[in-house]
């Protein structure tokens, strides 16, 4: 059973979609984004503004588990370090904005209160962060 447990995390431990799901992520992000600019004009039903945003989240998140065109083990180390570095700056980001967003709700309106982050600001900030951190290691490790 051990054996089996370890062979399985091994698996989604490498896990990958191909070079292809590059351009569909690029695709479905652009376009659900748009759709998020284009029905602020609109009156729309309650459910647009979720589905939109979790289309949005898939589509960062198929361009973030996209294989490079040539991928290695630097590239898989860059990924790695990117995916790192953006748990932690998420962590700092959700954990200090809150209080930001109270300060300066309080220099402009006395009945500010302390509210968190939803999910989708969290996660779309993570793969954002993870995104352009990846880009930019590549670009100055070329």
């Amino acid at each position: 059973m051990c054996e089996r447990e370890k062979s399985y995390i091994e698996k989604m431990n490498k896990f990958q979609l191909k070079h292809q799901y590059k351009k569909v992520g690029f695709i479905i992000s652009f376009t659900a984004f748009g759709l998020m600019i284009v029905k602020k004009f609109f009156d729309e039903p309650d459910w647009v503004k979720p589905f939109l945003s979790g289309v949005l989240l898939v589509g960062l998140l198929f361009i973030s588990l996209a294989k490079e065109k040539i991928e290695d083990e630097f590239i898989d180390s860059l990924r790695s370090q990117s995916y790192r570095i953006a748990f932690v700056l998420v962590i700092l980001y959700a954990l200090i904005q809150p209080f930001i967003n109270y300060g300066v709700g309080l220099l402009f309106d006395e009945k500010e209160t302390l509210e968190g982050l939803n999910y989708f600001q969290i996660l779309f900030y993570m793969l954002i962060v993870q995104l352009m951190v990846f880009w930019q290691l590549k670009k100055l490790n070329k």
